[in-house]
């Protein structure tokens, strides 16, 4: 009986969190994986498992449940294989110092090394699956709570490093700020990033620099980033969406949030930045992306025009009080716009700086290639 309330209380709070998700109650690429981990860490301190298979089931099955609630907000998914890798890592750091390898000299290759990505540092497949059985008592009959009992206390280390890492990630973001921005320049963002915000700020304790953001109608979310920024001290100047190409020659550096980054180094971030990514490219102006790591997620962006084919209330744009013409128009409002790689010239993550063309090798060595379809 108790096992089956445990059961009907982690239903409860997974369906908690996917109704929120739906009625966008959780909004924000952090504030989302941070839920994310939270139930996933409830779920598993109380789930019961007999071998590594049936836990990853479980996460999976939850992580399934929550993406499909809410499939636009892509840190959900990206949070639950960064889960998972790390719960397979150690297991196999767990149950490396017992079982030696069946082969000493592992293979390498470059047909290998260009289909798989970077080796990793893990031995699953050199061991075969009764010796891993035996080291922790996988499926014991006379006590198949073993396995949990042994290992429940590493994987929740694991999770905590998840969250750890969620909730430092504006620092380390912004620790090397005052290498990008340097005194006098004129910086250019669109909207309201709370990655960029911290990135600015930490580059205005050593540098001297302009602001300029662009109100990004019709959300207007620059003007809550220009008062912040300016609250702070900051020399900062609000523009409507219409001037970012005029005042372009006059601009040093693009820096933009994303929403999300894809396989291919293209990204969704919010609607405008592709207005200004274009406008720097004609003007052969540098555009650099703050994002933490938890944002890469193993999509592409091939075959739709609008960025993650999600779209804002359009009244927005065109109210109903405009009578006739609300009848003879097609009006689309976008929450995000697709920003291609080659428009991007670096990702500032919080574990350094990466080109466009690295984002592949980033998410090869972040999840397990078994996790890309949850």
């Amino acid at each position: 009986m108790a096992t089956d309330a445990e059961s009907a209380t982690d239903q409860r709070i997974v369906e908690h969190l996917a109704a929120r998700l739906r009625r966008r109650q959780v909004v924000g690429s952090q504030q989302t994986a941070l839920e994310t981990v939270l139930v996933l860490r409830q779920v598993v301190s109380k789930a019961r498992f007999s071998n590594i298979d049936q836990l990853v089931d479980v996460i999976r099955s939850v992580g399934r449940k929550l993406v499909e609630a809410q499939p636009k907000e892509y840190t959900v998914g990206n949070t639950v294989r960064k889960v998972l890798h790390h719960i397979r890592e150690e297991y196999h750091t767990a149950s490396r110092g017992t079982v030696a390898p069946v082969s000493s000299k592992p293979t390498f290759s470059i047909a290998k090394f260009v289909s798989q990505g970077q080796p990793r540092k893990q031995t699953a497949s050199q061991r075969t699956p009764n010796e891993i059985r035996g080291i922790f008592r996988e499926n014991d009959p006379d006590d198949p709570d073993a396995f949990a009992k042994a290992l429940k206390p590493v994987f929740m280390e694991a999770i905590q490093d998840v969250l750890d890492e969620l909730e430092t990630v504006y620092d380390n973001v912004s620790k090397n700020a005052k290498d990008h921005i340097h005194s006098d320049e004129i910086i250019l963002t669109i909207g309201k990033s709370s990655t960029v915000e911290a990135f600015l700020k930490a580059a205005a304790s050593h540098r001297k620099y302009t602001v300029i953001v662009a109100d990004t109608a019709p959300s207007y979310s620059g003007r809550g980033m220009a008062l912040s920024l300016s609250s702070s001290g900051i020399s900062t100047v609000l523009v409507p969406d219409s001037s970012v190409y005029g005042l372009m020659s006059r601009i040093n550096k693009v820096v933009l949030g994303a929403h999300a980054i894809l396989a291919n180094g293209g990204m969704f971030a919010t609607t405008g930045s592709l207005l200004a990514a274009t406008a720097a490219r004609a003007h052969s102006t540098p555009v650099v992306v703050c994002s933490g790591q938890f944002k890469l997620t193993p999509q592409w962006n091939l075959y739709h025009e609008y960025g993650a084919l999600d779209f804002a209330d359009p009244s927005g744009v065109l109210g109903f009080e405009e009578g006739d013409l609300v009848d003879k128009v097609d009006v689309v409002n976008p929450y995000y716009d697709y920003v291609r790689p080659e428009m991007i010239d670096a990702y500032i993550t919080n574990d350094g700086d990466h080109p466009p063309s690295s984002v592949y090798r980033l998410i090869k060595e972040a999840y397990d290639d078994e996790d890309y379809e949850l």
